[in-house]
């Protein structure tokens, strides 16, 4: 027996899956879509139950891309922590929180602050 290798299906496959699995079809005919075994459908939609997960959407209080901007032009100013948290309308410990977990004082930068920001939120959706 040939084994073929694991896919990782993109999100527009997903919806694909999704969609046709709302109109009823069986999942041996979208597995034919994508030319797998109908276990490898089933595995992707009984994650959630058999029912469409939401959108992800960030929360509010998440910090936005210009607050993190906001943040690396106060570090690179040698701002205080409570002086940039006053200016955004932050707690200090947000501010502090933000600093430490994205290369301290002297590697801040946002643009990758915020790449993590959002790679960990994908992390916590998977557990």
């Amino acid at each position: 027996m040939k084994y073929r290798t694991r896919i990782q299906y993109s999100e527009a496959d997903k919806a694909l899956m999704w969609e046709r699995w709302r109109q009823g079809e069986s999942l041996q005919a979208i597995a034919q879509l994508f030319d797998r075994n109908h276990s490898t459908v089933g595995g992707v939609l009984s994650r959630t139950g058999g029912i469409r997960p939401s959108a992800r959407r960030r929360s509010v209080l998440a910090l936005k891309l210009l607050e993190r901007e906001e943040i690396s032009r106060g570090v690179m100013a040698g701002r205080s922590m409570r002086t940039m948290a006053r200016a955004l309308g932050r707690a200090a410990s947000t501010v502090s929180r933000e600093i430490r977990r994205n290369g301290g004082w002297r590697a801040y930068q946002a643009s990758e602050a915020e790449a993590s920001g959002l790679a960990t939120g994908q992390a916590a959706e998977a557990l």
